[in-house]
């Protein structure tokens, strides 16, 4: 398996990991409309030169780590052209996309840049996450980027000591959610 920057013909594979990553995707179109808005699209349309994904021998991406380097150009762009795409009725996943950004928002300046990560799970375990965050975190050192952070489900064991091991520290617990993240100077 290969770690190399995102491309356009990644777009449908990225997505299928997407919604795939912890196990075949049962959710409706809604749901999926939702998750990839939210988790997914942003971050390859707005900053392909952020993402980076894991491929394998027929040069399938079936892992990545996408990135926001600068939280408010990704909330700007992210309002009025993602965030639109959650149907106005959907009140529950509307606000569950809104307080992912406030968490986001409150640790802008020591941690500008976010990601979301995932791998299909034949493929985890393999040390391909840890290449695919060595991508990122190279590539936002490298413009100068001062942190990254991410928030996660609180029971999400495997993730949590993931990143844990890899360095990341956490900042601040919310309900059943963790927000972390790592300096990158």
């Amino acid at each position: 398996m290969i770690i190399r920057p995102y491309e356009e013909k990644d777009k449908e594979n990225v997505r299928f990991v997407c919604l795939n990553s912890e196990g075949p995707c049962k959710s409706s179109k809604r749901g999926i409309n939702f998750a990839l808005a939210v988790y997914c699209d942003y971050y390859t349309e707005n900053e392909p030169e952020n993402c980076f994904v894991a491929a394998d021998e027929n040069d399938r991406a079936i892992g990545y780590v996408i990135s926001a380097e600068n939280f408010d150009r990704f909330k700007d762009i992210y309002i009025s052209d993602y965030y639109t795409r959650i149907a106005k009725w959907e009140y529950r996943r509307r606000k569950s996309a809104l307080r992912a950004i406030a968490s986001q928002e409150k640790y802008k300046e020591e941690y500008p840049a976010h990601l979301h990560i995932d791998i299909l799970p034949g493929y985890q375990h393999q040390g391909l996450g840890r290449r695919l965050m060595d991508a990122l975190c190279d590539n936002l050192r490298q413009k100068g980027v001062k942190g990254v952070m991410f928030t996660v489900w609180h029971k999400n064991y495997n993730a949590i000591k993931f990143y844990e091991k890899f360095g990341f520290k956490l900042i601040e617990t919310k309900e059943t959610t963790l927000v972390y993240g790592l300096k990158l100077k």
